[in-house]
């Protein structure tokens, strides 16, 4: 694992942040899942009870590798960044269930670093959002782990995919304009005890096809089943791959909001 180390200087003090990269978090499964299920963590080294953001990263659950975003970076909290497996080496089941086995080492390790895994927080872009709406909505996945969905501090998927994802309808021969709700779509989950959900897409004419209005359906959804703290933003001006830098603003708001108890 390589490690580094990172200095933020603040008024008060100096803040040194942490980078560790690399760390297994399954034991068990074939060369391809030991070998892509890893994870890299970047953390405040002097601050204790510090919050913490599990990242995916986005890439069609085809592609795309984990890293730590900079909008994230010293910002007084950890970023766990997760890779995960990738279709069509593995089912689309295997990647959410990845993403479940990532965020459980993450209950089950931050404190080791620091952390307070009462403060962990869930968020990914495209196909990461996907995932982190989809191990946030339905509990099995996580809960396959010995952990409660509803114990993540928020939900943050960015232009992420609310019907069954376009990899997984690709693969029963289904075109990108035939949507499709089933066992592997969030919108399947809808219910009113999530944690807080923020929804956020990038301007509805330049994203990727319908995806603001999925999630604008997601929201609605999740307003008629009682739901108080699910948000939905559209940056305007903004396109699929452009409108995560922006939208960190957001995440970061959100949070800072969900740990003084305003949201």
């Amino acid at each position: 694992m390589l490690q580094c180390i990172f200095l933020m200087l603040t008024s008060q003090e100096t803040v040194s942040y942490r980078a560790i990269n690399d760390i297994s978090y399954r034991n068990s499964g074939n060369d391809y899942a030991l070998n892509r299920c890893k994870l890299d963590i970047y953390y405040p080294q002097n601050v204790k009870d510090f919050p913490t953001i599990v990242w995916f990263h986005g890439g069609g659950l085809t592609g795309g590798n984990k890293s730590i975003p900079t909008e994230l970076k010293n910002c007084g909290y950890a970023v766990v960044s997760v890779n995960y497996r990738l279709m069509p080496k593995c089912l689309i089941s295997d990647c959410i269930d990845d993403a479940a086995a990532a965020v459980a080492w993450t209950f089950s390790n931050i404190d080791k670093y620091g952390g307070n895994n009462k403060k962990i927080f869930v968020c990914g872009h495209s196909a990461g959002g996907y995932l982190t709406l989809m191990i946030g909505l339905d509990k099995k996945w996580l809960k396959y782990y010995s952990i409660d969905a509803d114990s993540v501090a928020g939900l943050f998927p960015l232009s992420g995919q609310a019907i069954s994802h376009f990899a997984y309808r690709e693969t029963k021969g289904m075109k990108n304009t035939q949507p499709l709700i089933d066992e592997f779509a969030p919108l399947y989950y809808v219910r009113n005890c999530t944690p807080p959900m923020i929804l956020v897409t990038g301007d509805r004419e330049l994203e990727m096809l319908g995806r603001y209005e999925e999630n604008a359906y997601l929201w609605r959804m999740m307003q008629l089943v009682g739901h108080k703290q699910t948000y939905l933003y559209e940056l305007d001006g903004f396109n699929h791959g452009a409108m995560s830098s922006p939208a960190f603003h957001i995440v970061k708001n959100h949070i800072k909001a969900i740990l003084q108890g305003d949201k």
